[in-house]
């Protein structure tokens, strides 16, 4: 008798939790947190360009040592990829992201076609911030807080807005992907999977620069 007394209270914490998680004010405000937090970070990494194109000697204050250095990062190639600063694209996309999260909260459903096009867009974004993640780690050798910060916030968006396609099936998948991803979803797999993804990313960067981190 006791056990069973014991499991109740645990099992109402876990349906609390799961209903949490799977609520659109959580989901919605995630997306609306972590895509302020980018569009924070695209205009500081903006407004350190500019003063680097003026002044290609200019302490940066995120210039801690060598390996956390956003001057090192921001005088490379691969930070004006397209031709001008890539922070100027987070000036551009994300206060959509934002006004996506803000309309949902308010109760407005997009339309089947533009939650696919958002997810394909947000898609190649994230593929993007990991060529960047990948260039700053193992061919520029020094790391910008700004741009760690974009890439979390970008994962975290993706994630919760691939987690709503499934979800209400925006995303035109054949019948078996869509009930096996549905599955998925429910048993808040992808959320055990996020979590492991940004640990393994956390991971990666202890084992590749270890102490040189707080030199």
């Amino acid at each position: 008798m006791t056990s069973t007394v014991d499991e109740a209270p645990a099992a109402d914490q876990g349906s609390r939790l799961h209903r949490l998680r799977h609520s659109n004010v959580t989901v919605w405000v995630t997306m609306l947190i972590a895509s302020v937090a980018s569009l924070v970070a695209s205009f500081v990494l903006s407004i350190d360009a500019l003063r680097l194109a003026e002044d290609p000697t200019a302490d940066l204050g995120c210039n801690i040592n060598a390996v956390i250095s956003c001057g090192t990062v921001a005088s490379s190639w691969q930070s004006s990829l397209l031709g001008f600063p890539n922070a100027f694209l987070g000036l551009m996309t994300e206060p959509v992201v934002i006004t996506i999260a803000v309309a949902s909260l308010a109760g407005l459903k997009f339309p089947r076609w533009f939650m696919v096009t958002a997810q394909a867009i947000y898609t190649l974004g994230l593929v993007f911030a990991y060529w960047l993640f990948q260039q700053a780690m193992f061919e520029i050798g020094a790391l910008c807080p700004w741009c760690l910060l974009v890439t979390l916030a970008t994962t975290l968006v993706f994630f919760e807005m691939t987690y709503v396609n499934i979800r209400d099936d925006n995303l035109f998948l054949p019948r078996r992907v869509q009930a096996a991803l549905t599955r998925f979803v429910r048993s808040d797999l992808d959320l055990i999977l996020v979590v492991v993804w940004v640990l393994v990313l956390v991971l990666a960067v202890v084992l590749k620069y270890g102490e040189a981190l707080f030199a």
